[in-house]
């Protein structure tokens, strides 16, 4: 399923356009991440160790978020290789490391194009409800919050209504 997703009302997006294609096959997750327009203006993290690493949603990142029976997990993917995952027990409560197997993250760019393709892991516990966002950082340094859709006045990935995706 191709779906696009909005910046925030409050976000620069400089001509950009981003679309996710999703699919869910048992316990894993496909993540297809096309950006389109200017890409050379976006600040593109240098490549890292394919490791866990926290803080990525701080800059240039690819994420989603799954709802799970008794809370929700959130995958942050990095351009640069890097990943983070993560589960909550309620809305932004309960934070900790979720152990997975290490995504396998493939980028590629061609002029005005950018792509982020990742399987990830899915907990036992997944449900259908899915949330799928972006942080694009320009090079200006101003961050633009992508998403499905933004139920709040302020960018809130955790938002309950933001897992607007059933997947």
């Amino acid at each position: 399923m191709r779906l696009p997703l909005i910046p925030h009302p409050t976000s620069p997006h400089a001509g950009l356009t981003l679309e996710v294609e999703a699919r869910r096959a048992g316990r894993v997750l496909s993540l297809e991440y096309v950006l389109a327009g200017p890409v050379e203006r976006v600040l593109w993290p240098q490549a890292a160790a394919r490791v866990q690493t926290d803080g990525l949603w701080q800059a240039t990142c690819f994420e989603a978020f799954v709802r799970t029976a008794g809370g929700y997990v959130e995958y942050n993917l990095s351009p640069s290789g890097a990943w983070a995952a993560y589960r909550f027990d309620g809305y932004r409560e309960g934070m900790r490391g979720l152990e997975i197997a290490p995504p396998f993250i493939v980028t590629r760019m061609a002029q005005g194009r950018f792509v982020l393709t990742v399987d990830v892991e899915l907990p036992e516990d997944a449900v259908a409800a899915t949330g799928l966002t972006a942080v694009i950082e320009g090079l200006d340094g101003a961050i633009a919050y992508w998403a499905l859709g933004h139920p709040s006045d302020k960018p809130d990935f955790h938002h309950p209504d933001s897992f607007a995706a059933v997947l």
